[in-house]
């Protein structure tokens, strides 16, 4: 789904989150997250309390008529729904309800979240041990049944939230191993194939046309490919901010500069997810200090700013303390405010 900056749900001077919180009260995660954004809330993970509550395992127990459980190892597929992915779909129930709750009577942009397709291909195992990576035909059944999955989701979000504009944000921390080569094989001693990156963004541009809404793809790993993602249909782009180095080339820059002059928004990354030492975190406008220095050197025009960019964490904040959670997400909305009240 395409849109023009300006025409986004969430307006301008827009702050969100990433996905996970700390703890595993999920009527206590929905709180927050509602009541500090009160123009771009999300629906939150609470991996605190186990496998089938973390990103890979919510995503897992979304597929149609494909099946995991839980190995040592990690996820495994299965020839029948187990007690791991009843788990899963409970916890994801459990979610919504609380969303549901805490969002009655709302109208606006609500960002809901799921594992893209190689992050996935990569994190979940075949019944011989080795990533789903590994296995084209299998890349291609993973892809089609999370396609289904969330459709399903999306109507189930949209049945529960009828006045939100739903916004579809695909985790994809891996995709730039995948398309390096650098996922490493089961026994850790060779690497699975790079994947062709036609193929990476056929199965991207798949889930992106499934979604009537925007589509942002979030990735808090070093090197993420804008110009592919840009072609694969995304909306926005979501990354840690922190990682852009000085050193970045100047073809990572230059696809960078298209994305945003093409229409797409960055989520920029630059609310620490650690938690900072005594002098706690820098002030508002000291945050996103990063984003306007890389707006000047992409050369973009300083009212764009507050339009094209939503200020989020760098990541997710599952391994804080609740208070910090509490205190980044607040972070947030004051520096996306000091991006619109000073953009240069």
């Amino acid at each position: 789904m395409s849109e023009t900056t300006q025409g986004f749900p969430w307006g301008t001077a827009a702050a969100t989150g990433i996905g996970s919180m700390p703890g595993e009260d999920a009527r206590e995660a929905a709180r927050t997250v509602t009541g500090t954004f009160e123009r771009f809330p999300y629906l939150p993970e609470l991996p605190a309390r186990g496998p089938g509550a973390d990103m890979i395992g919510r995503t897992i127990g979304m597929l149609v008529e494909l099946y995991a459980h839980v190995e040592p190892s990690g996820w495994r597929l299965s020839d029948r729904p187990g007690r791991d992915t009843r788990r899963a779909r409970s916890w994801l129930g459990e979610d919504l309800d609380a969303l549901e709750e805490f969002t009655q009577g709302y109208e606006g942009a609500l960002k809901v979240s799921a594992v893209g397709p190689w992050t996935l291909a990569a994190a979940l195992e075949r019944r011989n041990g080795e990533a789903v990576l590994g296995d084209h035909g299998a890349c291609r059944d993973l892809t089609a049944s999370l396609a289904e999955g969330l459709r399903d989701h999306l109507a189930d979000v949209r049945r529960r939230v009828p006045g939100a504009r739903v916004v579809l944000q695909l985790d994809e921390p891996s995709l730039t191993p995948v398309l390096r080569g650098s996922v490493r094989t089961a026994s850790g001693y060779r690497t699975h194939a790079a994947v062709d990156r036609a193929v990476v963004e056929g199965a991207l541009r798949e889930l992106t046309e499934l979604h009537d809404g925007p589509v942002v793809v979030h990735s808090c790993a070093p090197g993420v490919p804008f110009g592919l993602l840009r072609r694969a249909g995304a909306d926005g782009i979501s990354f840690d901010a922190t990682l852009l180095t000085e050193s970045e080339d100047a073809e990572f820059y230059d696809a960078l500069g298209e994305a945003v002059e093409g229409g797409t928004a960055l989520f920029a990354g630059v609310v620490p997810t650690l938690e900072p030492g005594a002098g706690g975190l820098s002030d508002p406008a000291g945050s996103v200090g990063g984003v306007r220095s890389l707006w000047r050197r992409l050369g973009l025009s300083p009212a764009l700013l507050a339009e094209s960019v939503v200020v989020t964490p760098a990541c997710g904040l599952a391994g804080t303390s609740p208070a910090y959670a509490r205190t980044a997400l607040a972070h947030c909305v004051q520096a996306a405010r000091s991006l619109a009240d000073n953009p240069e």
